[in-house]
């Protein structure tokens, strides 16, 4: 009697030790490892996401969406056209999951190409239709204006500059610090921006093109990324630049950068920040889990107290007054436009306007 209970409690045991090595791996044999996420269905053991959100937003969602879901997020941080370059060269091979942050042109632009997945989110119905490309290819997660930067230290808010004109003016020569456009599609959309400024009634870009000669002749450099931009601004080296406002807000606040900004009087380029499923994405529901999570109405929030993201989502309450409070003339653009000549207008600055002699800021 007593060896058939001892092998009865034996038997018990190896059953118990079974089930908490399935739960402890991950999942069973028959899920071939993978997790699953709240609604139950499986998801990969993973998921690659292309962003130029910044270390510190992509760090700060990869611990919390590994904690939430138990898989493994990673993150390649670089400028939005340097992704899209790269998720076309990968079109045969796809190597990432999702898309992360980048102007709604650069996004119709890997549309026409043929480089997303279409996906309809669970949070459709709070977003406005010009918040989401109208065959769900993206959609937008927050809105950026642009505006003009300065360094509140050496520039006072009477002296700053009141208008993309004013930057123009002999006082602020070798004062602009500029990212280089044709890697960040922040600096594309507003350099385009000041071309089509005219374009839209003169159909030449001629008035545009001798609008950014002037400024290349008050820059005194082009950053090869924002943080040596940022550095660069912050220590006098030059005391203005053109970036977008959510990021100069954020820069102030949390890291205690001598930064303050203008919203251009005249209107300025407004973006719709958006994300995206690569195409043949080698982890398609660990994808559609990112992308619901990073969406969320808490999520949001999150990146409009902590990191000055507007959201696109029109559910999310008690914002920052900042955003609420804050008035913006958008500049009135037709987008397709810009998607069919930006490449053609930056490609002219970038040989035949640009001071060869300003050699990109590496450190």
């Amino acid at each position: 009697m007593r060896l058939l209970k001892r092998g009865y409690l034996f038997f018990l045991v190896v059953i118990v030790i079974g089930i908490l090595s399935g739960c402890l791996a991950g999942g069973s044999e028959e899920s071939g490892g993978k997790s699953k996420n709240e609604s139950g269905s499986d998801l990969e053991e993973k998921v690659v996401v292309y962003s130029p959100h910044g270390k510190d937003i992509l760090s700060e969602f990869e611990a919390q969406f590994e904690e939430e879901y138990g898989i493994e997020m990673e993150f390649l941080d670089m400028g939005s056209q340097e992704i899209l370059d790269r998720v076309r060269s990968e079109k045969n091979n796809t190597q990432a999951d999702v898309w992360w942050g980048a102007p709604q042109v650069n996004f119709d632009q890997a549309k026409d190409e043929g480089l997303l997945a279409e996906y309809k989110p669970s949070y459709a119905d709070a977003l406005d239709e010009m918040y989401h490309d109208e065959d769900w290819t993206w959609s937008g997660t927050s809105i950026t204006p642009e505006v003009i930067l300065y360094n509140s230290k050496e520039i006072s808010a009477e002296e700053a500059p009141k208008d993309w004109d004013d930057l123009l003016d002999p006082e602020w020569k070798d004062e602009l610090i500029i990212r280089y456009p044709l890697a960040s599609g922040t600096m594309r959309t507003i350099y385009s921006s000041m071309i089509y400024r005219t374009y839209k009634d003169t159909e030449s870009p001629d008035e545009g093109y001798e609008w950014l000669r002037k400024l290349d002749e008050n820059t005194k450099e082009y950053s090869a990324n924002p943080e040596i931009m940022y550095n660069q601004v912050a220590k006098g080296v030059g005391n203005l630049s053109v970036w977008n406002m959510p990021d100069t807000v954020m820069l102030a606040e949390e890291k205690g950068y001598p930064f303050d900004y203008v919203i251009p009087e005249s209107g300025t380029p407004v973006l719709t920040e958006g994300i995206a499923i690569i195409k043949d994405a080698p982890h398609p529901k660990a994808a559609e889990a990112f992308y619901e999570f990073v969406n969320t109405k808490e999520a949001a929030k999150l990146l409009a107290e902590t990191y000055s993201r507007i959201p696109t989502r029109e559910d999310v309450e008690n914002l920052p007054e900042w955003i609420t409070e804050t008035e913006i003339n958008p500049m009135e653009i037709d987008w397709s436009l810009f998607q069919e000549k930006q490449s053609e207008w930056m490609e002219y600055w970038d040989n035949n306007i640009k001071n060869a002699e300003k050699d990109l800021s590496e450190e």
